[in-house]
């Protein structure tokens, strides 16, 4: 068993090269996955159509970008990260956040920011209605019968009927079921709040030794990962533990969290890749840690198993 490895970029630049070398370096190197930073009120490109422009030309390495709840339409978020997994041909994430700033719901004058816990509950409910977008279409709804003329069987695809405080959805989804069933939900979790409360597959904490990362562990339940959050190098304000040192002395600090802790993977936050892929990555395979595995699929890679679509398995009751 070795650690999983990811890198979370944020940036402002509308340069698409940039993009494509930094996923380019990731996929290259066997990262397991990439976050891509985003929120309303910052400059920069939308982060589901940075993941969406680097999906063709990378073939290994996870694409998460972050996308906010508070402010958007479930419907709209399935689709686009449906679509974002079809292109990727499953390598598909997605990072849940929500936004408590005026000046963001200004943006988009609808409405001011509600509560934080209004907040977090609202995006359960968001990932509830996506996550019952993706399973709408069962995994052969699509039949061709170019004899009868029929491209989907009708009974194969499914209303949803949510019906909640923040949302009301019927559904179903406008595009096919995602090559992963359920691509991977994640969401940073300072604490109980969120993971308690959010249906995600990964949590990302900000531990600040291996004995804090230890503590986040025992208080996730076990089927969730978990993975600790570094931040590589830098002097902006962050809640993440920052390092600053050798590739040899991150690896040493990798280890010794990994084994002490048993958090499933690290999550390093960089400016540019190469910080990571350059010396760091092959002191972590000579060591034995790292190996980059041989699925492109990112649940396969994770662990997380299979995603049984509740449609067709109520169908099948």
């Amino acid at each position: 068993m070795t650690l999983h490895l990811a890198v979370a970029l944020t940036g402002d630049s509308f340069d698409a090269g940039h993009w494509i070398r930094q996923a380019g370096l990731a996929d290259d190197a066997g990262l397991d996955f990439m976050t891509f930073e985003d929120r309303f009120g910052r400059y920069g490109p939308d982060a589901v159509q940075v993941a969406a422009r680097v999906a063709p030309l990378t073939r290994h390495v996870g694409l998460v970008p972050v996308a906010t709840t508070t402010h958007t339409e479930p419907f709209h978020l399935s689709t686009a990260l449906a679509t974002l997994d079809w292109v990727s041909r499953g390598r598909a994430g997605w990072q849940v956040r929500v936004s408590t700033d005026p000046a963001e719901a200004a943006l988009l004058g609808r409405r001011e920011p509600l509560p934080a816990e209004e907040l977090l509950a609202e995006a359960g409910d968001a990932i509830e209605v996506v996550r019952r977008l993706w399973d709408s279409w069962e995994d052969d709804a699509i039949i061709r019968d170019t004899a009868t003329g029929r491209y989907i069987d009708r009974d194969r695809v499914h209303y949803i009927d949510f019906e909640g405080p923040h949302f009301s959805v019927k559904g179903p989804s406008i595009v096919p079921r995602p090559p992963q069933g359920q691509p991977v939900v994640a969401a940073l979790a300072h604490g109980p709040q969120v993971w308690d409360r959010l249906d995600a597959d990964v949590f990302f904490v900000t531990p600040s030794d291996a004995g804090d990362a230890a503590r986040h562990v025992r208080r996730i339940v076990p089927e969730k990962k978990v993975f600790a959050d570094l931040t590589v190098g830098g002097h902006v304000p962050t809640d993440a533990a920052t390092f600053n040192g050798t590739p040899v002395q991150l690896a040493d600090l990798i280890q010794n969290w990994w084994t002490v802790s048993g958090v499933d993977g690290f999550r390093l936050r960089v400016t540019d890749v190469a910080d990571v892929t350059g010396a760091l990555v092959p002191e972590l395979r000579r060591r034995g840690l790292f190996q980059p595995s041989a699925t492109p699929v990112l649940r396969e890679r994770l662990g997380l198993g299979p995603a049984v679509n509740r449609y067709q398995e109520a169908g099948r009751a």
